[in-house]
């Protein structure tokens, strides 16, 4: 997603931090996908589904452990980009980005978690998109990359973004 398609159809996304998609990435599954991320500082986990409708979180980035089944989810709004998912992948997704369940099998199910264990909003198109995009510029810089820690990608692909910027 570039900057040009920050602000779509009321999801206001994140101007400089990409979406991270991780292939296979979870060995584990359920439980042990949440002892994961807690072992990298990403707690305050869930067990459930993906929604079907539009929603963003302004005050966190997100992780989402795909421990069974597959879905396809839309990230970035209406006009964003549809990705399917499958047991083992995990998606870190920046404090705005939209996402949305399209489709999914009936054992479709992911573990979520936030850094440092944060608190996540709500926020749907109806939210007051000035005020969440300003919010999203204050949330902190994970320390941590949820499947692989202090080495991982997102610390050195968030940090070179946060460089360039």
């Amino acid at each position: 997603m570039n900057k040009a398609d920050v602000e779509t159809m009321g999801i206001p996304n994140n101007p400089d931090l990409p979406l991270l998609l991780y292939r296979g990435s979870l060995v584990d599954f359920t439980n042990t996908c949440a002892e994961q991320f807690k072992k990298n500082n990403w707690t305050n986990s869930w067990k459930n589904g993906v929604f079907d409708y539009h929603h963003y979180h302004s005050n966190t980035h997100e992780v989402l452990g795909i421990v069974s089944g597959e879905a396809t989810i839309t990230f970035g709004g209406e006009n964003g980009e549809k990705v399917t998912v499958r047991k083992g992948d995990a998606v870190v997704i920046p404090a705005g980005v939209g996402h949305k369940r399209e489709s999914a099998s009936s054992d479709f199910q992911v573990v979520g978690a936030y850094p440092n264990g944060r608190d996540h909003d709500m926020k749907t198109v109806d939210s007051n998109e000035r005020d969440a995009l300003k919010a999203i510029q204050r949330v902190p810089f994970p320390e941590t990359d949820p499947i692989f820690g202090g080495d991982g990608p997102l610390v050195e692909i968030w940090s070179n973004v946060n460089q360039e910027t």
